[in-house]
């Protein structure tokens, strides 16, 4: 397979650094060089995720977590752009690229950002979600136009379906709401921007190892 001179894409997209470096290189290689990509079919995952944000619209910060600084959710789904990557010393091509969920100003006027999540898992996921979540923290503190912000706090507010009630002519589903408070690694973010940055300007990857898709397309080829 010939590179092509420039990829097709050149905005890093913050679950990437989640889901696609955890999961096969080759397909993340392939979608930003050939915008090669799966349709993901979740039907329920945009109606709930625009559940969660018009819930917490204008909400006293304080009062989804006594950790939390005193302030308001002011800002929604609003899409970022960082300025060019810069990595040792050097600017360049890529940019970081996403849409939020929550963005709230603190009094202080340094702000949070919180993800929603809808998760049957009961387990911390702060961890997992962190390099995520520092993405849209760089985009935020570096844009590529108007001020930067300062990002104080970062979190996951999730929502776990647990129960189904029993209303008067349907049924609604309840759901058990936590928040749980991320600890801020710039470093190990900087590490795993690095190292993706390096994957995606060199020659294709191997399949991952547990790629479902590549151990298809490596059959069907076969044959």
């Amino acid at each position: 397979m010939k590179k092509p001179n420039a990829p097709t894409r050149l905005t890093i997209r913050p679950s990437d650094l989640t889901f696609g470096l955890s999961n096969c290189h080759r397909c993340l290689w392939l979608f930003y060089w050939f915008k090669l990509d799966l349709t993901k079919v979740m039907p329920l995952v945009a109606p709930l995720s625009a559940l969660q944000e018009k819930q917490f619209r204008n909400t006293e910060l304080h009062s989804l977590h006594p950790c939390l600084p005193k302030g308001r959710i002011d800002k929604f789904g609003q899409k970022v752009l960082s300025k060019p990557i810069v990595l040792n010393g050097k600017e360049t091509r890529w940019s970081i690229a996403g849409k939020y969920d929550l963005l709230a100003t603190n009094e202080d006027g340094t702000v949070t950002l919180i993800d929603c999540k809808v998760s049957g898992r009961e387990d911390d996921q702060g961890e997992h979600y962190s390099a995520q979540l520092e993405a849209y923290v760089f985009a935020l503190e570096n844009p590529s136009e108007g001020l930067p912000q300062k990002v104080s706090n970062i979190g996951l507010l999730k929502w776990r379906p647990d129960k189904v009630i029993e209303l008067e002519d349907s049924f609604a589903f309840g759901v058990t709401q936590v928040y749980e408070p991320v600890e801020r690694d710039v470093a190990g973010f900087e590490k795993l921007l690095s190292n993706c940055i390096e994957m995606l300007e060199g020659p294709i990857p191997d399949s991952g190892e547990k790629c479902a898709l590549c151990k298809y397309l490596l059959t069907r080829s076969s044959l």
